[in-house]
């Protein structure tokens, strides 16, 4: 890869960014010591549970974010490439535990970023449904939840990681990956929700630190980043803004 095609100039109004090159960034949950710190975690912790559910097919696929209600019709937020992992049919595991028939919606609103919707039918049950936030900025403070994947298809308990916005591109990266953050994701908890500290939805997890595959510098017009830059990016996990999911 050519780290040569692109240099971004660093200022305020191009790229928000608090982070060298040559600091060591490792996604890790910041500490919670303080009782304050410790009551708005568990409030997170049930905000986030209650609209993040399982994405099935034969076997767990991924999370997801209850986008949307309309009468006993729920709309689930995910990302595509959690539903490529897996062939149709596929079912929802609310938060509650039952199994709903999902189906695929065909929507062309979300282009090239990595998102899809699936739709099933409660039955007897109210689910809560996500608030959307703005998108932040640097330094804020976010979690990230979802269902990391063990080991034989097994699934873990939910989680949630606590963790500050270190990187905003001023364009996406392929995919739509534009909100760079220290959170642990784990896989599994692609599709899962992005959260600030309101409990809204500021994005959609869908890229860990250190990709095992080819590094993600790849901007959507096709531009790559420079090396400097690059080494900012593989640090990092990544979410899709949820504003890119308002088209619908």
């Amino acid at each position: 890869m050519d780290w040569h095609k692109l240099t971004l100039v660093v200022c305020i109004g191009s790229l928000s960014m608090t982070l060298s090159a040559s600091t060591p960034v490792v996604s890790v949950a910041l500490p919670c010591e303080s009782q304050e710190c410790k009551i708005s975690y568990s409030r997170q912790y049930q905000q986030a549970q209650s609209i993040t559910v399982k994405v099935l097919s034969a076997d767990f696929l991924g999370s997801g974010i209850l986008l949307k209600k309309k009468g006993s019709v729920y709309t689930v937020l995910t990302n595509t490439h959690v539903l490529q992992a897996g062939d149709p049919p596929y079912r929802i595991q609310a938060p509650d535990g039952s199994i709903y028939a999902a189906n695929l919606l065909k929507t062309q609103a979300f282009g090239k970023n990595d998102l899809a919707l699936l739709q099933f039918q409660g039955i007897d049950t109210r689910y809560a449904v996500a608030s959307l936030g703005s998108s932040p900025v640097v330094g804020d403070e976010v979690f990230a939840t979802g269902f990391p994947a063990a080991e034989e298809g097994q699934v873990k308990s939910f989680a949630l990681t606590r963790g500050k916005v270190v990187l905003v591109l001023p364009k996406p990266l392929e995919g739509g990956y534009q909100l760079g953050y220290t959170n642990n994701l784990e896989k599994g908890m692609s599709g899962g929700p992005l959260l600030n500290r309101r409990g809204e939805v500021v994005g959609v997890n869908g890229m860990q630190a250190y990709p095992l595959w080819d590094a993600p510098s790849v901007f959507q017009d096709g531009m790559e980043a420079d090396e400097q830059l690059h080494k900012m990016i593989i640090r990092l996990s990544w979410a899709v803004p949820i504003h890119y999911s308002n088209p619908i």
